[in-house]
């Protein structure tokens, strides 16, 4: 489990595959800032840009660490495939703030950024959701974009899905990787854990109903 909280941005440095046909997965070389890794163990888990991995190699000295990924995560995940800056998270202790909102590590689908621009001192990014998660994303509810716990401003709900409309603050857009969108990136999404439970009762009762 995550809280939406990043705790560094690392950098993938080398991407290797893991076989000979796109059937196989990744495995995937990460930079971290210094003492990002002092207590981070083999078996542990990192969200890499939302996407809950297990590190299968540390080397804390070098300040590296290596996670493989499979062609299925590959295929419905962003930024995961390429040398580039990755938002980093460590797995939630019982002992830890939940500073954010509840985050799995799951990724639910891939949203596309409509709008990026600066708004006064604040950020202003438009995210379109896909239809199938367009039903999970409500005025003031949570969600998380390339692992990062945000706040959705407002819901429009348009073809093929609808747009968020979140403000992002300063602090959130120099210390995250979502500084780095543009128009058209497209971006891992997680949709509320609360709004997955709601849904399926909600389906439950009307199907009980019937």
């Amino acid at each position: 489990m995550f809280t939406g909280i990043i705790t560094g941005v690392g950098r993938i440095a080398a991407v290797h595959d893991l076989g000979s046909s796109s059937s196989y997965g990744k495995r995937l070389v990460i930079e971290t800032p210094a003492g990002y890794l002092d207590d981070v163990g083999l078996g542990d888990s990192i969200a890499l840009n939302g996407a809950c991995m297990t590190v299968t190699t540390l080397d804390a000295p070098a300040l590296r660490f290596t996670v493989d990924i499979s062609a299925e995560s590959l295929a419905r995940t962003a930024g995961l495939a390429d040398v580039g800056r990755v938002n980093l998270e460590k797995a939630l202790r019982a002992h830890d703030r939940l500073g954010g909102h509840i985050v799995s590590g799951h990724v639910d689908g891939l949203g596309h950024v409509q709008r990026f621009e600066q708004v006064g001192e604040s950020w202003a990014l438009d995210i379109l959701a896909p239809t199938e998660l367009a039903r999970y994303m409500a005025y003031k509810g949570s969600v998380t974009v390339q692992g990062v716990s945000l706040t959705v401003n407002a819901v429009e709900d348009v073809a093929g899905g609808c747009v968020i409309r979140i403000n992002l603050i300063p602090h959130t857009v120099e210390h995250t990787t979502l500084g780095d969108l543009r128009p058209g990136s497209p971006v891992n999404l997680e949709i509320d854990t609360i709004a997955r439970y709601v849904e399926r009762m909600l389906r439950l009762g009307k199907d009980n109903n019937a």
